[in-house]
């Protein structure tokens, strides 16, 4: 029996991506949700804010993809806590009371990105989150570890590097952090295949990048994600053949400008 999914932002940039490559696998039964219904692509209607539509969607699924957002770094209060907050809330007692097993939530490095570059940083290392779209994804992930100490659910992190949407990083800074499409992909399936009693997990999520800011590799032996690509291969080949490859001077991991 196929396994059931729900991915909520199918629409989106990532959810599009794992949306397609997820029924390439040819192996999950696949619910793909978001703000407005797409008949011809598959995508259901799904409000954050309904208690009921989310249950009803959760109902018989096996593992929440949960990728929706609502970008709105200006209404705090308004838009990130009241709709992605809440609405993450709404959702995990929606997949609680429907015994959904997992929920992988699509967090950000932006949860930690104050942290200085060239700083080393283990993923159990405090937040430092560097905006309030950061600082949201802080509350997620501790809403996630809250009901995987309950023994509600099992909830996985993934603090997603730089995904700009054409598969290819822009600047030498997203080198850093970039991941390809496939090992996108390739690492929600091991998300979703994770051994049952795994109940907590945070990681970040990047292709397999020379000098990346993050430690990775004990992703393989924990859940068997080996990463294919390498940005700095890519950044390397569009040089060659002309692009320009933008040069980021920035003092924090996140970004930000500033002095060292």
């Amino acid at each position: 029996m196929a396994r059931k999914l729900l991915i909520t932002g199918a629409a989106g940039t990532i959810g599009k991506v794992l949306y397609e490559g997820l029924q390439a696998e040819g192996k999950y039964e696949i619910i793909a949700a978001d703000v407005k219904r797409d008949e011809e692509a598959g995508i259901v209607e799904m409000d954050i804010h309904d208690a009921a539509r989310l249950a009803e969607l959760t109902r018989g699924v096996d593992t929440v993809l949960h990728f929706a957002w609502i970008k709105d770094e200006g209404d705090f209060l308004g838009k990130v806590l009241s709709g992605n907050v809440s609405g993450a809330y709404k959702l995990y007692e929606a997949a609680v009371k429907n015994g959904v097993k997992r929920i992988v939530f699509a967090s950000s490095n932006h949860a930690t990105g104050f942290y200085k570059v060239g700083e080393s940083i283990d993923v159990e290392d405090p937040y430092r989150p560097d905006s309030f779209y950061g600082l949201s994804k802080c509350y997620i992930e501790l809403l996630g570890r809250l009901y995987a100490d309950q023994g509600k659910i099992s909830s996985i992190n993934i603090r997603i590097g730089n995904f700009p949407g054409d598969d290819r990083p822009h600047s030498e800074r997203a080198a850093h952090i970039w991941i390809s499409e496939r090992d996108m992909i390739r690492l929600t399936v091991c998300c979703i295949e994770a051994r049952p009693e795994m109940s907590y997990l945070n990681l970040y999520g990047t292709s397999a990048n020379t000098d990346n800011y993050y430690d990775i590799g004990y992703l393989e032996e924990q859940i068997g994600y080996k990463p294919q690509d390498n940005a700095a291969e890519l950044l390397e080949q569009a040089k060659k053949i002309g692009f320009r490859v933008k040069q980021d001077e920035t003092t924090f991991q996140g970004g930000q400008k500033g002095v060292k």
